[in-house]
């Protein structure tokens, strides 16, 4: 650092947990930078970023405490979960592999839903006994919904996890959620990771945020095309309008996005419905879940990115986005769902926390990646999910 400060006209040391950040005015004559000035930032050993280049404003972190060992195993573990439980998805979806239905005695003080609910959980525990007996082999025929889906997961938590740690913030690999395709129809509810270090400042935020969803999108894109490529439409006078699938012998339709309902335009304009392929279906999944993230609510990407656009203006849009998707609900019960995970994972907030640094603004440069986050929001989102 004594050499790198002294090509400093002023600087402030902060500590973060297990990351020391330096915010530093370069004096003039080296914010080329000059040649010593580059030297010396090949040689430091963290991260380093131009807050404001013109005004030689230079942001450099490092760790100063010991790594934590991450618990690979049970990560892996999730992950491997999570590709079953999708293959069995998968399965059901065309009817290669049905779902156990455990009958539990329905009385009236377990009610019919949490009667449903408890024998879905225990299905689910049938379906991991089943594997074990020889089950397995009824599962493989859903690679083909698996596969993509797995693929949009894993890329949008590991654009989150490596621009985290391009930014040096300390982060976990990439928790999978599991769901056994009793509960189910996808075989999973997504991924998440911890950031176990604060975000110093906005451009931090906004990059971190939109580096899952961007990543995401651009694989959902390539599997949606794929998937409608090998989708089956069906003729005028169809009585399912729009996209469809089968789970278990069982009809969901779909809603459209903006995304989707011009694909099936472009690609089959005669059609009145399409029958989704597997792959198709991945990647309907993996758009729609584009949009949940993409909503610009508290700890959400969506919430991150607009944060880092307009700061504390994000509260009152937050608040609104609520409201609209409460009135959504009673034709979409799902956003009832999602209304309370959301203020679950914010702490009952709708409204994004400060970061470290609140008035440091996005640099001019960098603004269009969280409109073009905006703008797959708008092409991602569906109102009305699901029609059983």
């Amino acid at each position: 650092m004594t050499d790198l400060t002294r090509l400093f006209e002023a600087w402030r040391v902060l500590r973060l947990g297990t990351r020391e950040v330096t915010s530093a005015v370069v004096v003039p004559e080296h914010r080329g930078p000059s040649a010593q000035l580059t030297a010396a930032l090949a040689a430091w050993p963290g991260a380093h970023y131009w807050a404001d280049a013109p005004a030689g404003e230079l942001v450099l972190i490092r760790s100063v405490g010991p790594e934590r060992g991450e618990r690979w195993l049970f990560h892996l573990a999730l992950f491997l979960l999570t590709i079953i439980c999708a293959l069995g998805a998968g399965a059901a979806l065309i009817g290669a592999w049905y779902p156990p239905e455990p009958s539990l005695p329905v009385t009236p003080a377990v009610g019919r839903y949490v009667g449903g609910i408890l024998s879905a959980i225990v299905g689910g525990g049938q379906f991991f006994a089943g594997l074990l007996d020889g089950g397995w082999r009824e599962i493989l025929p859903g690679w083909t919904f698996a596969a993509p889906l797995i693929t949009i997961l894993l890329v949008h938590e590991l654009g989150h996890y490596f621009t985290a740690r391009r930014y040096a913030i300390d982060t976990s690999p990439p928790y999978f959620l599991p769901m056994p395709p009793t509960l189910s129809p996808i075989g999973s509810l997504g991924a998440f990771l911890k950031l176990r270090t604060p975000v110093l400042d906005r451009r931090q935020l906004l990059d971190v945020g939109a580096a899952g969803p961007l990543a995401g999108f651009a694989v959902t894109l390539a599997v949606l095309v794929w998937g409608y490529h090998t989708s089956q439409p069906l003729s005028l006078g169809s009585e399912t309008p729009g996209d469809f699938v089968t789970f278990a012998g069982r009809q969901i339709t779909l809603g459209d996005s903006l995304l989707t309902l011009g694909l099936r335009r472009l690609m089959f304009p005669d059609a009145a419905a399409l029958y989704l392929s597997l792959p198709a279906f991945a990647g309907w999944v993996g758009a729609f879940i584009t949009a949940l993230n993409l909503l610009p609510l508290s700890q959400l990407d969506g919430g991150h990115v607009l944060y880092a656009l307009v700061g504390r203006f994000q509260a009152a849009i937050g608040f609104l986005t609520l409201v609209g998707l409460v009135m959504l609900a009673p034709s979409a019960p799902t956003w009832y769902v999602w209304v309370v995970v959301v203020l679950l994972v914010g702490g009952g907030r709708w409204a994004h926390p400060s970061v470290i640094s609140p008035a440091r603004p996005v640099p001019r440069g960098r603004r269009w990646i969280g409109w073009l986050c905006i703008l797959i929001f708008i092409g991602t989102f569906v109102p009305v999910p699901f029609r059983l």
